[in-house]
């Protein structure tokens, strides 16, 4: 069959400058932070010192005869729960009836300014009875004495569980050639964005309450707010200014988000409510602590058999997008390979602790770690290369997995070939010295969820107006959140695009209820995807409405004409055309401003099975990554050289957005397998601030050389995949088997720190097996 040529483009596949830049790069770009209205107040919450305790009373008369205050909150005057998925609605604004970790909010004030609202905390009295306090959720599996939350199932402290099979398991390890078992333990991480938490809240005299906040999800922002203040959307705008990073942190409508709001409708005045980096810590929602127990069965050849998966998420005091996360830390397993036959038990456990949420390659990336290292203890014991067995496990395109996920575009072979090729591994992998190795780590992640998380009303996951004017200048608007990762750049390129014109014209207005239409946020690695074909489509409209009138201004037939650089033109004849202004002015004569709308949704997918849709989305990025290190064995500090990053995300629509993504997600992968851990005793949180949690410094860093290597994804928008949480995925196993190739020593707890390096080392030399002749 002959191969089909490629399509070219004039922007996209290029490298694009962030629209966005000017301003971030001279100050001039307003966070929330920047924002100021006229008589706003300062807003401080009141945290719990209790992990589990319940609120006898809080008496706030003292803080509400303080001058200054204008108001002093607490639960009970808004106590609708709330949540970012409408099964689990268990948080509240302010602790209703019980506190339920160390740092749940009590109350909260607004007050002239920030020290007489700290003054006023401290003049609230709260009486409490100290309750049971679950910090490890393998205590809180069955029936407990006080339960976290009365939804937990069973009397116990579970939120969900998930059990998943598929296939005969049983029979394919009886019939296995090699089996291998991992059980991993991983440390809670966070999210560490520069910009904290910050909102403004203003209610005004006309009824309307705006509120302007970093967010990832200002339409679920937008809802719950509305849920819990009792107000309808419709007398509620949500406004999302620049945001200084997200990673899944800000994807989930917050507490805090709800009580400025309440202030501000209690006192009649704008309230700003900036979190200091303490409270973000508390407020957390990052990647779960979680305990895997990964089997994998093997024939003699190699092929895979059979997964057996169990997995113990410590989830915090809050459901947040748990019931997700439990069935991901299964599915999310079954690419980038065949599996013919899974079983999978998850349980998400509640604890005293701050809660867990979605993180950056949110629910694949611990399950991954646990996969890759089995593979590789496989590879090692059939003395097979680990690049050979994963090849011949490969999953092939146009395949469906035995769970039903519809894999369409896979570049995953050609991955493995550039990693293997680049980072000359053939001439390392066991042949480097003592002390120096590398490893292999793969990584399979979803182009966005398929399934929204609300089923009602009806609508498009996401939406694009255009508007073009006498001016010619393009607005787009859309509820996407640019969060820093290049979407509103992306935006205007695809639009730009399609419509031939300079990049210059199109210009994204900033997200805002009242104006924008409805896209359900950027989280699971959606927006390229999702946005990018609802963009495509509206600018393919407001193409149709030029063509037509610059056909009538040529006499010619609408379908001989093409686009070309601010031009329409006859195809086949350049020199019969006319300008981009021209085909507008023309346009406009009857209707005015142009407008066009482009809107879309995925189909439906998956199997009718519970739980199907968990992990099904329209396409799937594939990653292979090979890491080499250099471990100085006599203090167990490690320093990681390089990594070579063979990522499929389709066609990469901004190739400089798509390399600043994979570095990022490598450098936050690193911190994870490094040393960056959310360490606690019992339920208290004892390292809430940047000097006690660790993140990889500039000098940690390793060379990066990114290998771009997919085909174009037949549904993607100009072929694109995500390449915003997939990339960050191979890195930890990466790391973690070049330290197997380096020291002979398994790693099967996160993060890898130097002291448990050099006990690694130790044990070996006293159990007598030396490693490449050390």
């Amino acid at each position: 069959m002959a191969s089909v040529e490629r399509p070219t483009y004039r922007l996209l596949g290029q490298r694009i400058p962030y629209v966005e830049g000017p301003l971030k790069v001279t100050g001039r770009a307003e966070y929330t932070d920047d924002l100021r209205r006229p008589g706003m107040l300062v807003a401080r919450l009141l945290r719990s010192p209790w992990p589990h305790a319940r609120l006898r009373s809080i008496d706030t008369t003292a803080a509400r005869a303080l001058p200054g205050v204008y108001a002093v909150l607490t639960g009970e005057r808004y106590p609708t729960p709330f949540g970012v998925l409408p099964i689990t609605h268990d948080e509240t604004a302010i602790a209703v009836g019980k506190a339920r970790y160390t740092g749940d909010i009590l109350a909260a004030v607004a007050a002239q300014d920030e020290r007489t609202a700290e003054a006023a905390l401290a003049l609230v009295r709260v009486d409490v009875e100290e309750l049971p306090e679950y910090s490890d959720p393998r205590t809180g599996i069955a029936r407990v004495a006080e339960p976290i939350h009365a939804r937990g199932l069973n009397g116990s402290n579970v939120q969900k569980e998930v059990v998943q099979d598929f296939g005969d398991v049983d029979a394919a390890f009886s019939q296995a050639a090699q089996t291998a078992r991992v059980r991993g333990t991983f440390a809670g991480v966070t999210h560490a964005f520069t910009e904290p938490m910050a909102t403004i809240a203003e209610s005004t005299p006309d009824g309307r309450l705006t509120v302007w906040s970093a967010t990832q999800v200002p339409h679920y922002l937008h809802r719950s707010l509305s849920e819990v203040l009792g107000i309808p959307m419709h007398r509620i705008r949500v406004i999302k200014p620049e945001v200084g990073g997200a990673f899944g942190g800000k994807s989930d409508p917050l507490p805090h988000e709800i009580v400025c709001a309440a202030l501000a409708i209690e006192t009649g005045r704008p309230v700003k409510l900036l979190f200091d980096r303490e409270d973000v810590f508390y407020t957390n929602h990052g990647r779960h602590p979680t305990q895997n127990d990964v089997r994998i069965a093997v024939d003699a050849d190699g092929r895979i058999l059979a997964y057996d998966i169990e997995a113990l998420i410590d989830g915090g005091a809050w459901s947040s997008f748990g019931t997700v996360t439990t069935y991901y830390n299964g599915v999310l397993s079954m690419g980038p390979y065949r599996v013919p036959n899974f079983r999978y038990h998850g349980r998400r456990v509640y604890t005293n602790r701050p809660p867990s949420g979605a993180m950056r390659a949110h629910g694949g990336t611990n399950i991954r770690y646990s996969v890759e290292v089995a593979l590789d203890l496989l590879a090692e014991q059939l003395g097979r290369d680990p690049f050979d067995l994963r090849a011949i496990n490969a999953l092939p395109p146009n395949s469906t997995t035995v769970n039903e996920f519809r894999i369409t575009s896979t570049s995953f072979l050609k991955c493995l070939a550039a990693a293997r090729e680049k980072s000359g591994w053939d001439a390392k992998f066991r042949r480097l010295p003592y002390g120096r190795g590398v490893g292999l780590g793969c990584g399979f992640y979803i182009s966005g969820s398929n399934s929204p998380i609300h089923f009602t009303p009806k609508m498009p996951q996401s939406t694009v107006h255009l508007k073009v004017d006498m001016d010619g200048g393009i607005a787009v608007h859309s509820m996407q959140a640019d969060i820093g990762q290049g979407s509103n750049t992306l935006l205007a390129a695809i639009v730009a695009e399609v419509l031939g014109v300079d990049l210059e014209r199109v210009h994204v207005q900033r997200v805002d209820s009242d104006v924008s239409p409805i896209d359900i946020g950027s989280y699971s690695s959606r927006v390229t995807f999702m946005m990018g074909n609802a963009a495509r489509s509206a600018a393919l409209d407001l193409r149709g409405q030029l063509i037509a009138a610059a056909a009538e201004l040529l006499g010619r037939p609408a379908e001989s004409i093409e686009t070309t650089h601010e031009r329409f033109q006859v195809r086949g004849a350049p020199e019969v055309g006319v300008s981009f202004a021209a085909a507008l002015e023309k346009a406009m004569e009857r209707v005015g401003a142009l407008t066009a709308t482009g809107a879309y949704s995925t189909t439906p997918k998956g199997g009718t099975f519970k739980g199907a849709r968990a992990g099904t989305a329209p396409a799937y990025s594939f990653a292979a990554y090979v890491a080499q290190v250099d471990v100085d064995v006599e203090t167990g500090e490690y320093h990681v050289e390089k990594i070579w990053a063979a990522f499929d995300c389709g066609r990469a629509l901004n190739r400089l957005a798509v390399e600043g993504q994979i570095e990022g997600s490598i450098h936050m992968g690193l911190g994870q397998v490094m040393g960056e851990s959310m360490n606690y005793r019992g339920a208290r949180l004892f390292n809430p601030s940047f000097l006690e949690y660790k993140i990889p410094t500039a000098d940690q860093m390793p060379e990066v050389e990114i290998l771009l290597v997919a085909e174009d994804d037949p549904e993607g928008p100009f072929g694109a995949k995500e390449a915003g949480e997939g990339p960050l995925i191979a890195t930890l196993p990466a790391v973690g088997n070049a330290l197997y190739d380096a020291i002979g020593v398994r790693f099967t707890e996160l993060p890898i720190t130097p002291d448990r390096v050099l006990r690694g080392i130790d044990r070996r030399r006293r159990e007598g097996r030396p490693w490449k002749g050390a």
